[in-house]
């Protein structure tokens, strides 16, 4: 008799124990993979974030930097040939490219020489922005999935908590609450993977359309001046 009382004290303790592990331990298998998943694309979605974060930093203060020794230099061929091949500035490659297709075609006539130059530029610049952009798919792609896959779980943790209320026959709250934990810890975890996601998808958007118009300026000028 003591022994079926102190275990029945055991599970009603492991029940009203409402920390993230025990949540975790207690949801079932589908529940849980619900849990791995969002838990996996936040891991990611953070991963991305803070990698753009220093990306946007140095590829602004290097594009400057780029910019003032182009305004500084005595001509484009001597800057040209002063800066490295393997540099890294999505800026100064694409330079670095124009001024190859410029000396390729000096013996062309003007029009065909500025044309080819410009269409170096065209798809110098298209290939940084898609490399500036990569993975800003899969932040959108989290941002407007999370949620709907947390609700999966929160939906699917309900219905087994009512299934716990049709086979024990008890409407207790100590039988119901557990699994309704469980199932709003789903939805939380989907809103923790969803936020984040969203909101550094239009930051870093915005920053690549600021960067996207400081590569047409520079282009523009860099026409004019050829």
């Amino acid at each position: 008799m003591e022994a079926d009382i102190t275990s029945q004290a055991v599970g009603l303790a492991s029940n009203t124990d409402f920390s993230l592990v025990s949540l975790f331990l207690r949801a079932d298998i589908i529940v849980k993979s619900v849990m791995i998943i969002l838990v996996a694309f936040s891991i990611y979605s953070w991963a991305i974030i803070f990698d753009k974060i220093r990306l946007f930093r140095k590829i602004n203060k290097s594009a400057e930097e780029f910019e003032e020794k182009f305004w500084k230099s005595k001509s484009a061929e001597s800057l040209n040939n002063s800066l490295p091949n393997d540099i890294e500035d999505p800026l100064a490659k694409i330079f670095k490219q124009a001024m190859t297709e410029l000396v390729k075609s000096k013996s062309k006539p003007n029009a065909i020489q500025t044309a080819r130059v410009e269409r170096t530029l065209e798809i110098s610049t298209d290939v940084a922005l898609k490399e500036i952009q990569k993975h800003f798919t899969f932040l959108a792609t989290v941002g407007s999935t999370a949620p709907f896959i947390g609700l999966f779980g929160t939906v699917w943790g309900i219905m087994n908590s009512f299934q716990s209320i049709a086979i024990s026959r008890n409407t207790s709250l100590a039988i119901v609450a557990p699994g309704i934990a469980e199932a709003l810890f789903a939805t939380a975890l989907g809103l923790l993977a969803a936020i984040p996601a969203v909101v550094a998808y239009n930051k870093f958007n915005s920053d690549s359309a600021r960067y996207a118009a400081r590569i047409d300026n520079f282009c523009k000028k860099f026409l004019s001046i050829i």
